[in-house]
């Protein structure tokens, strides 16, 4: 077929078929994204080197696990938070107090040592240089450096060093390396970002309202580039809980199908938000080894959880003595503190 025969043919077409060939597929979306609870995988640096490297230009080690995500995780999560302060709780319930440490300070290097695997203990010293008090030094900030001082970074740069024999550093065992300890739990971590992600899930779509679980189709021709952008303008400006009520939308010579309301799915009933919940605050039991009859969790059906008394002191032998322990003997190990008034267990 020559040129000419083309351009006869489709000015002989109707003027709806023109439109069709001529139209453009226009798709949009509707809603902002949540905010994501970690920026990063939090297992992506841990390798053969241990995830740390010295950072040349403040003059310390990195951590290999960014303590600003670990504590931003913890405070997202209805079960990862709640059971690291159940287990300080109960160990500082183990250690005696003393004019040394008292029981702020206490509370506050057992958390450090839960969340980020390792504590730092300030001594504060008189003019003597005996020591009179320790003060918990936060895990977010505290660096290790290359001479065994430690920095406590600051806003503005100008980040604070103690000397080694200043700060009592106690830490979780990491075979990889040995500037930083570990937390106990990071086998549970993609579960509490994927609990907490449901929950954003779930809690997004309910505050765009229903709207978010359909698509918006439309083939007529009439409707022209101004038309879209109006509904386009409607439709956004409905969104918000109980706003997607009705649209009303005017086309001139359309067709009766030419827009249709296609559900993407019924998120009420096809999606695993439950099952998610339920399996990943089992992971999170799990990985802390808490016991549920202690955690607050219901039980589901006729299943129950034994004797809350019994799996108190199973979990205070084989968990919160044996951290209890740690702390007491790292502190009363160190030089300064042997001659002196030592911390003792609670008997």
């Amino acid at each position: 077929m020559d040129n000419d025969s083309s351009v006869n043919l489709q000015e002989a077409m109707p003027e709806t078929e023109q439109a069709k060939t001529e139209a453009s597929t226009i798709a949009f979306g509707i809603g902002d994204s949540w905010e994501e609870v970690a920026g990063l995988d939090m297992l992506h640096c841990v390798d053969e080197s241990g995830g740390i490297f010295y950072d040349d230009w403040n003059d310390f080690w990195v951590p290999p696990l960014d303590r600003a995500l670990l504590l931003k995780i913890s405070k997202t999560n209805p079960y990862h938070g709640p059971i690291i302060f159940s287990r300080r709780n109960m160990s500082a319930e183990l250690i005696k107090l003393s004019p040394l440490l008292n029981r702020q300070e206490l509370e506050a290097a057992l958390y450090n040592f839960l969340l980020f695997g390792d504590c730092g203990l300030l001594k504060i010293r008189n003019r003597l240089g005996k020591v009179i008090e320790l003060i918990s030094l936060s895990g977010v900030w505290l660096r290790a450096m290359k001479n065994g001082n430690f920095k406590y970074l600051q806003r503005g740069g100008k980040h604070k060093e103690y000397r080694k024999e200043d700060v009592i550093f106690i830490k979780q065992y990491d075979p990889y390396q040995q500037i930083y300890g570990v937390p106990d739990y990071m086998g549970g971590l993609q579960s509490a970002m994927l609990n907490t992600d449901a929950t954003l899930f779930r809690r997004k779509y309910y505050k765009n309202g229903a709207h978010c679980g359909f698509i918006f189709y439309a083939t007529d021709p009439s409707l022209d580039s101004d038309k879209e952008k109006e509904l386009q303008d409607s439709m956004k400006a409905s969104k918000g809980v109980g706003n997607f009520r009705s649209l009303f939308v005017n086309i001139p010579n359309g067709k009766p199908d030419g827009i249709k309301i296609i559900p993407v799915g019924d998120i009420a009933t096809k999606d695993d938000f439950t099952n998610i919940k339920s399996v990943t605050s089992q992971d999170m039991l799990s990985a802390h080894r808490f016991p549920p009859g202690l955690s607050g969790i219901i039980p589901a059906g006729t299943s129950n959880f034994g004797d809350p008394l019994k799996n108190d002191e199973t979990y205070k032998k084989n968990e919160s003595i044996p951290l209890a322990r740690k702390i007491v003997e790292a502190i009363n190990q160190d030089s300064d503190i042997k001659h002196m008034q030592r911390i003792a267990l609670a008997a």
